[in-house]
């Protein structure tokens, strides 16, 4: 018989498992590894892109799970390789041109910016923007208007069944569902004993909020998160240290609070 899974982690990854200043992930290799010994999953659950997941996935040896693409947009299956359909991001572009003029033009998404450009807003090398625009199912931004003319674009995206979420850097744009609603899905296939949860954005709420306990990683790049259901009786806490640093005491105090 099939012994229970213990553990399944799903974690955010910019700001959260890479650093926001360089996108490296090494100081949480302890953590990693100890999880991997003990049998755990660990789900990214990222705005990133399949191409970019696929390639961070490989790298840190958790192919044999799935990942959750774009802000809760789309759902990587194990040991997949990026998607080639990218119809659903042609049609969210193609809605976009019927937002009003003035308020689109204070949205600049990645696809309308050049890999220059999103290497210049993102920090990523000329090669990973190039992944970052590789979009299947989200559209990410920078949004340069006022917080009235924002509520105003959030308005006329919803009457076009568009939805926006905010996110460490920016503004990201999809026909729905969330991190947490692909969480569900792979909670319901997997059956854990226990799911931890950590993010450090409010895309990451709905998350941590749906976890057994989630974990929100200082971000001092980023105004905090506000207070959270769960964290008044414990079961939502907030790291002191940032980034993979966090991440790594975070997941160890908690394997130690599960005795795992």
């Amino acid at each position: 018989m099939k012994s229970q899974l213990p553990l399944l982690v799903f974690t955010d990854l910019d700001g959260t498992l890479l650093s926001h200043e360089n996108y490296h992930w090494d100081t949480a290799r302890t953590a990693l590894k100890r999880l991997a010994d003990i049998g755990a999953g660990v789900v990214m659950a990222s705005s990133k892109t399949a191409s970019e997941i696929c390639a961070l996935r490989k790298d840190m040896g958790l192919q044999q799970w799935p990942a959750i693409l774009e802000n809760g947009a789309g759902l990587l299956d194990t040991f997949a390789e990026a998607p080639i359909d990218r119809s659903g991001y042609a049609q969210l572009r193609a809605e976009l041109v019927k937002v009003s003029a003035p308020l689109r033009t204070r949205f600049l998404g990645f696809g309308d910016m050049d890999e220059a450009q999103v290497s210049q807003a993102t920090g990523l090398s000329h090669s990973g923007a190039c992944l970052a625009k590789q979009r299947a199912f989200s559209e990410p931004g920078i949004w340069s208007g006022t917080s009235q003319e924002k509520m105003n674009f959030l308005t006329e995206l919803a009457a076009l069944g568009i939805s926006a979420r905010d996110g460490g850097r920016f503004l990201t744009l999809s026909f729905g569902a969330t991190k947490a609603d692909q969480m569900a899905r792979v909670i319901q296939d997997y059956a854990p004993c226990h799911t931890i949860a950590l993010g450090d954005a409010p895309n990451d709420i709905e998350m941590l909020e749906a976890a057994d306990f989630g974990i929100i990683i200082a971000n001092p790049h980023r105004t905090p998160l506000p207070e959270l259901k769960g964290e008044q009786s414990g079961r939502i806490m907030r790291t002191t240290l940032a980034g993979p640093d966090g991440w790594n005491a975070a997941i160890l105090t908690q394997l130690t609070r599960l005795n795992l």
